[in-house]
């Protein structure tokens, strides 16, 4: 009989069965480990077509809670996808009417019991990015995204990452609800543009990249209520004399700009014919989104495990015309009953209507990152793909700190509850008030008993985090020590299930403000005059001090 070493030993010698916990497998060998082979299993598979509609959608609003405000808003030109009427109506496809996301109705705490705090810490501090990296780099059969940044060198002080791979890094206001590490997850977001972007006269020149980053910040970020030729958008400093434009305006090309108070007609370096367009991207942009577990000793709360990285990737420029067909056609779809159809498959991801090949790789069974399979794949492409708030289909670069500020690795603290762009109140206090929760489901009970004593939202509390305050968003967005190791385990739990299919949100309890299935017709909102439609994804950093 083989000798019995580490953790199977421990099992046998204390007369327990033979099942080594899925937060014990992790760590054994890599041998047979294929991220692709899921995916590759999967393709032409998938059993919810609607699973673009994410399960925020089916919140049981009564008449009395909208989350719906943050993400359905009236468009913006050349984002055509008005949409507010989603606030007052259920408009769902037949697929759509039941609700598919299975675990949010699926009670862990028995299985969450199981696993003690130091499992848990132990588990989200492992690497399972690096063993990605390694196993897609000598692939010969696989077209896709090859995970190309290395994490652990990290990035330098102005956000460039230090492996010379282009990437950079930017910091920026989380979006409202699921999204903030309250809930169970936090995150991190790079920018790469294209080569020719990057240099000029084919050698790779850092304050050309600089340039027209700025260019593309100031094209994405600024104030939608300026014109073009009206733009006073604060960047980092950059050359002018690299740029070769005058860009703050002061007629020279001299010194420093602090300033893009006139957006250009073109990038700059060699890709100086490519033409710049207002809240849109160049052709070739990529995004890399990694997103993490809350480690609640991290001053960052970044875990070093990845639950999930994300990768898109502007494939095609869309003209005006373009872009309001891809809207008619699915707003045409949708009044006809259809549900989506995208190209692409796992290997090369899918492609949005707007011109995006999105990517994603989630941990398996072992915690090891795979491949997402075909209709994991497809629970991304609502948010990135018909949305009336997203700019150009993407969120953070919106949202990022302004200038130097903001080029650099994700982290909360110094960064002010600043309003949303044409707002006077701070955006998290009026997600809060819109809502009364923390969470589209109103089912955080930490946000609740911290901030709604008695029912009542707390507003002085919460305006400690909003400029001139003596606190920041870390303040309200940060969960305890607690709540963190519990959201923590209950995903473990999910990750050894291998549920996704049936929803991503690890609750440990069932919430009670969700609908198994859906009546098409009245949310109760407009009766209420409880319908919004100044919902925005730019910021108002005026308000306020810039962060630190």
């Amino acid at each position: 009989m083989p000798t019995l070493k580490g953790p199977k030993a421990l099992f046998m010698l204390v007369g327990l069965p033979f099942v080594v916990p899925f937060w014990v497998q992790w760590a054994d060998s890599e041998n047979g480990y294929d991220p692709l082979a899921r995916a590759r299993a999967s393709v032409g598979h998938s059993v919810n077509l609607e699973a673009g509609v994410p399960p925020q959608c089916y919140t049981k609003t009564a008449g009395v809670s909208n989350p719906c405000w943050t993400c359905h808003t009236e468009a913006r030109d050349p984002n055509f996808q008005d949409d507010v009427r989603r606030q007052e109506e259920y408009s769902f496809s037949d697929v759509a009417l039941k609700n598919h996301w299975e675990n949010l109705f699926r009670d862990r705490s028995a299985a969450i019991a199981e696993i003690t705090d130091a499992d848990a810490i132990t588990y989200l501090r492992s690497d399972n990015y690096t063993p990605l990296r390694t196993a897609l780099a000598g692939r010969s059969d696989y077209p896709g995204y090859r995970a190309d940044l290395d994490l652990h060198r990290g990035f330098d002080v102005e956000g460039f990452a230090r492996d010379g791979s282009g990437w950079r890094a930017l910091r920026y206001k989380p979006f409202p609800g699921t999204f903030w590490p309250t809930n169970g997850s936090t995150d991190d977001v790079m920018i790469r543009l294209p080569k020719e972007l990057r240099s000029r006269n084919g050698v790779e020149a850092r304050e050309i990249y600089k340039v027209n980053l700025a260019i593309v910040e100031a094209a994405i970020a600024s104030d939608p209520g300026r014109s073009d030729g009206a733009l006073d958008f604060a960047i980092e400093p950059v050359e002018e004399r690299v740029a070769r434009l005058d860009l703050d305006g002061d007629g020279s090309i001299s010194g420093l700009a602090t300033r893009i108070r006139s957006l250009p007609a073109h990038y700059v370096g060699d890709g100086s014919e490519l033409p710049v367009g207002r809240y849109l991207y160049p052709r070739g942009t990529e995004f890399l989104h990694t997103v993490r577990y809350v480690d609640p000793d991290s001053p960052s709360l970044l875990s070093l495990r990845v639950k999930e990285v994300r990768y898109s990737r502007k494939t095609r420029s869309l003209d005006t015309w373009g872009l309001l067909r891809a809207r008619e056609k699915e707003a045409d779809d949708k009044d006809e009953g259809k549900v989506p159809v995208y190209s692409g498959e796992p290997s090369v991801g899918l492609l949005t209507d707007d011109g995006w090949q999105l990517q994603g790789f989630i941990e398996d069974e072992r915690g090891r990152l795979r491949l997402q399979t075909e209709e994991e794949h497809r629970f991304c492409m609502g948010c990135h793909g018909a949305l009336g708030v997203t700019v150009d289909g993407t969120f953070a670069l919106a949202r990022k700190v302004p200038q130097a500020a903001g080029w650099r690795h994700q982290d909360l603290r110094g960064i002010p509850d600043v309003p949303q762009a044409g707002h006077t109140e701070p955006e998290i206090l009026t997600y809060f008030r819109r809502v009364g929760g923390g969470d589209e489901l109103r089912a955080n009970r930490e946000i609740l008993e911290r901030f709604f004593p008695g029912g009542r939202l707390d507003e002085a509390a919460v305006r400690r985090a909003a400029p001139g305050g003596d606190r920041d968003i870390a303040f309200l967005l940060s969960p305890s020590r607690q709540r963190a190791l519990l959201l923590a385990k209950a995903y473990m739990v999910l990750v050894r299930e291998q549920t996704f299919a049936a929803g991503r949100d690890a609750m440990p309890v069932p919430p009670a403000n969700v609908h198994r299935e859906i009546e098409n017709g009245s949310t109760e909102l407009g009766k209420a005059g409880r319908v919004y439609r100044d919902g925005r994804l730019w910021l108002d950093w005026r308000a306020g001090d810039l962060p630190r």
